[in-house]
């Protein structure tokens, strides 16, 4: 057999040897693996050419452990957005740190990365299962949160003379990034600390991960914003209800609230482009025929209509332009120039949806991500975040989560069921 298409092996820092204080649980083997294709061609054509089939290792509870509960400290970051179920992921660490394995010692370092600098002056907080207790009711992260890197050296510098050997990273794209750059000055530095990342990114566009945490909320929270669209667009002559979403390169909040709400008319995202006058004749066209019309547009989509942007966040990213307040001036004026008289209602509730609690399906999901990053962690694995995968908790290498955005395929099957449900157009341009 020859190499697989990816590389799913995972780091270890040494051999387990203490026997886990778990007792009356399902423990998992290390030679477990969820298959990264299920389709049958798929896993026939590997076989054919002689091919490994791509696997990801099984997340879950080790019988044997690598670190010793007793000797261990823990420290938290949270890091990028705030994100429906952030204060539930902590919550869940902390409590399998604490009841699972038996640690006391558990650090929270304020404001992400930030924390873990001596330049910025935040002082860690001690978290117990009493102050963590009930936090998960809430929005937002009881630890503040920041963007952009700080000195790895630093960090690492922190974590020694803290004698914290086990860090969980709770962030999206550019946490993971630094969480593998931590991971790799450790282990030149021949360390034994294990770096955890959890996907917490509201965009869901994390590679070989199924669905993020905070996603399912986000899309609840969305699709009763495009009803209220529906309700306005209805109750005017040549009503529009606009909404924007988040989702900077992919598209899934506005595809997936689209389907879940059922009345949206037009989908716009980052990765289907479209042009200005695609979508006024489409929308001249539905407003002809039913009167009214409500779009969903993702707040990445349509940045090649406008003024290019130079300037970047914190985070190194590009500085979007508002495609919202594009799209609300343009449509009302050249419906204007057409003697066509509309009623647009524009509703950007962005903020309003990542900062709510986490609906109770998606707060059991950071539950069992929590606990399966405890697992990991304990079992001396490092370098990794907690995925899932076909319905099941696996281990990734970060350097394949954040090799690549993940995106809507605009040829896939889901694109299509979108399109079929809004009636739009394949193409707009």
């Amino acid at each position: 057999m020859t190499k697989p298409e990816f590389d799913f092996s995972i780091d270890v820092l040494g051999k387990c040897s203490i026997q886990s204080p778990m007792k009356g649980v399902r423990f998992v083997s290390d030679d477990e693996r969820m298959l990264y294709d299920t389709h049958s061609s798929k896993i026939f054509g590997c076989l054919e050419q002689g091919k490994d089939l791509p696997a990801m290792e099984l997340a879950g509870p080790r019988e044997k452990i690598y670190f010793d509960p007793s000797k261990l400290k823990c420290g938290i970051v949270t890091c990028g957005g705030i994100c429906p179920g952030v204060n539930d992921v902590i919550r869940s660490v902390v409590m399998s740190l604490y009841y699972h394995y038996g640690v006391k010692t558990i650090y929270g370092f304020p404001y992400g990365y930030e924390g873990l600098s001596w330049r910025h002056g935040h002082t860690p907080r001690e978290l117990t299962p009493h102050n963590v207790n009930i936090i998960h009711g809430t929005g937002g992260s009881i630890l503040g949160t920041s963007r952009g890197p700080q000195d790895i050296a630093e960090m690492v510098d922190t974590l020694e003379r803290m004698n914290v050997q086990m860090l969980f990273a709770i962030g999206g794209d550019g946490t993971l990034k630094g969480a593998g750059a931590l991971a790799s000055e450790i282990e030149q530095r021949g360390l034994k600390i294990a770096v955890i990342g959890i996907p917490k990114t509201i965009d869901n566009d994390i590679s070989f991960i199924d669905k993020s945490f905070g996603f399912e909320t986000a899309v609840t929270e969305a699709s009763k914003v495009t009803n209220s669209a529906h309700n306005e667009a209805t109750g005017a002559r040549n009503g529009i209800g606009l909404v924007k979403l988040m989702g900077r390169d992919s598209g899934f909040i506005a595809a997936y609230s689209v389907l879940a709400d059922n009345n949206v008319n037009f989908c716009l995202i980052p990765e289907s482009p479209f042009s200005l006058e695609g979508l006024l004749s489409a929308l001249r066209d539905r407003l002809n025929r039913r009167g009214h019309a409500v779009i969903v547009v993702a707040e990445g989509a349509g940045q090649d209509l406008m003024q290019k942007s130079y300037e970047t966040d914190a985070s190194g990213n590009t500085r979007l332009c508002d495609i919202g307040i594009y799209l609300k001036e343009a449509i009302i004026w050249q419906f204007k120039e057409l003697g066509i008289t509309v009623n647009l209602k524009y509703i950007d509730p962005s903020y309003t949806i990542r900062s709510v609690p986490a609906t109770p399906h998606d707060s059991a999901f950071c539950l069992l991500l929590g606990h399966n990053a405890v697992h990991a962690g304990m079992s001396g694995r490092t370098n990794l975040v907690v995925g899932y995968w076909k319905g099941e908790f696996t281990h990734v290498p970060i350097s394949l989560a954040v090799s690549k955005r993940k995106k809507i395929d605009p040829e896939g099957w889901f694109w299509s069921t979108v399109l079929a449900s809004t009636g739009q157009p394949r193409d707009l341009l």
